[in-house]
Parts: C-alpha cells; structure tokens; sequence
C-alpha cells in the first residue's frame, strides 16, 4: 500500500467522466464553454465575484500568483520549509523575474504574525535591502496543520498595516475546509486572503489546478503571464471539466473527507511516535531505521523525511478500511 502522496492516488470517476464529456469540438484555449462558466461558478462557490485562472500544475499556480503582487526586486514573507522554498526549483523566482523569499521559522509549518513581524523587522528599511510584497501561507500546511480563520485573519490583519498581500497555496486546502466545516469564503476572502492557489489534482481531479482572485481585475494580467509562462493549454475544455466536476454535488469536500478520516483512523495505533496533530490526512511518525524497514518489507510505502522522521499521506480512494493494514503494522512496532 502507497502512502507516499495523495498525488499518487487514482482520478476519480467522475472526473474521468467529465473528461470524456468534453471530448467533443469546441473554442481552443479558454475560449471554450466549460473554461467561460467557471468564473461564475466560483463565484457562487465563494460567494463572491472572482476571477478563476485554470493551471494544469500547483508549481505554475504558486508562481503566477505570486509574480501578479510581487515585483522582481520585492520580497515574499513564507515559512522555512514552505512548498514555494523547498520543492518548486525556485519557480517563484523565475515567474517574478527574481523576488527573493523569505523564509521564517513556524512550528508546524504554521507562521504567526509574531513570526511574520519579527521577520520583517529584521530587514532593512533602506534601498540597500529587500522589501517584502507579499505573505505566502500554505493550509492544509506541509506538516498537515489547519489555519483557523482566525488565524488568517490575524495575518491578514497584519499584511494590510504593512501593505503586504495574502496568498495561500491551497494544494490541500480542501483538506483544510473539511476540518474546519465551514465555507470556503471563511478561510480565504473573508480572513484577508488576496489570491489563493486552488488545488484539485490531489483531491481527485488529474492535473486540474486554479488560481483563484479575489480581485478580478487582476485577471488579464494573470492570464498574460499564463501565457507567457507557456502555460495556456489550446485545449483548455479538459482542465475545465475537471474543474466542474470536482464542484458538481460538492465532490471536491466528500473526498477530502474520506482522505482526512483514514488518517483519523491510523492515529490510536501510532502512540507518542506522532510528531505533529493530525488535522488533515498526513501523519508525521517517528520510527527508527529498522522500523522503517520492517514496515517496507510489509509493502508499506511512504517518505523518510530526515532521520527517524517518517510521512504517511492518505488519499480521497481510501476507505477507513482500507488503512486498516497499515493501522495493525504500526501497533505492532
């Protein structure tokens, strides 16, 4: 069983079903129906008007995001270990023309306005120095931490004294929403956030991502650095459909539900070994080699992040039962 990443999960059904209902003759790039119905479609999801930019990768989305609100001498405030940092090949960098990110060290992944603050006073305030644009979060984190509303809120709170915007990299933001139970508006918009980077593709969608603004006259820019960044697809009506489909009969939240409550369900087997709280569906574990060994030789499959640091990611297609296994495995270490 392969508890690597939930990008290792299958499509879901439906969504192969509406990829396959879009296969028919229609305008190329985003001119076609399914690509024109979605600003409206997020709209009434968000309870808002935005502006939706379809991406076929979470990396692309990052990017453009961040490139419309920082300038390439300008700064982006993220968390040490942060996606963007990390495992992006300084993307971010390359779509803003060279605007530095800068990382803050945040327990569980999860930054504050106290780390943010002490951050910024850190940098200089003259010309010699970089000045930050922006504040990038991750919810669902990397370590599977949920912000709150409240506590974007107080982030956003900060970024408007400062004149910085707010973006979230939501690859697993519908993780985060079915932990909190509440609409998507409350963790993004309404808490301040200015753009969020939608993702789909671990959620059941195969390479469907969005960039969501919540200010749309942004959209023709964002949307010329799509293609400028080579990332206008002529047959957009896929990434589209898969959109649609992950909305229809609120598809997107059932999933997430399901991949949250199979790693609820391997938390009463793992004891102390749990390195941070499990609010969406990864599990961070600490195990010693031959622990991990044992559990492999099992065919258990997941990441070692650093010595005696082990990550289970569980995805939309596994049951409670179907975790079971790796549950007894664990007990029995």
């Amino acid at each position: 069983m392969l508890f690597y990443s939930d990008n290792t999960a299958p499509v879901h059904p439906k969504v192969m079903e509406a990829i396959r209902a879009a296969d028919a003759v229609d305008f190329a790039y985003d001119a076609d129906a399914l690509s024109q119905a979605l600003d409206a479609r997020f709209s009434e999801w968000f309870e808002r008007e935005v502006a939706v930019i379809w991406m076929s990768t979470g990396t692309a989305a990052n990017a453009l995001a961040l490139s419309l609100y920082c300038p390439p001498y300008g700064g982006i405030l993220t968390h040490d270990n942060a996606h963007v940092v990390v495992d992006e090949c300084g993307a971010v960098e390359l779509q803003t023309g060279g605007a530095r990110l800068l990382g803050c060290p945040a327990s569980g992944g999860t930054l504050n306005p106290s780390a943010l603050r002490t951050r910024i006073d850190s940098l200089g305030k003259g010309v010699h120095h970089t000045r930050p644009f922006a504040v990038s979060l991750t919810n669902a984190t990397e370590y599977g931490r949920v912000y709150t509303r409240a506590q974007l809120e107080d982030i956003g709170t900060l970024c408007r004294t400062e004149g910085l915007a707010l973006h979230v990299d939501g690859a697993r933001f519908a993780n985060a929403l079915a932990h909190q139970n509440c609409a998507p508006a409350e963790l993004s918009w309404r808490a301040g956030v200015d753009v969020l980077s939608l993702g789909f593709t671990k959620n059941g969608a195969m390479n469907a991502e969005a960039v969501i603004l919540f200010d749309p006259a942004r959209a023709d820019e964002a949307r010329r650095r799509r293609k400028r960044a080579g990332h206008l697809l002529s047959k957009g009506r896929y990434i589209a459909a898969q959109l649609h489909a992950m909305l229809e009969d609120d598809l997107w939240l059932a999933n997430a539900r399901k991949a949250n409550a199979a790693a609820a369900a391997l938390v009463p087997a793992v004891g102390d070994r749990l390195l941070h709280p499990v609010e969406a569906n990864e599990l961070f574990l600490s195990l010693s080699a031959d622990e991990m060994a044992h559990l492999r030789a099992q065919g258990f499959g997941f990441h070692e992040l650093e010595s005696g640091v082990a990550r289970f990611v569980t995805s939309w297609h596994q049951e409670v039962a179907d975790v079971a296994p790796l549950a007894s495995a664990l007990a029995a270490l």
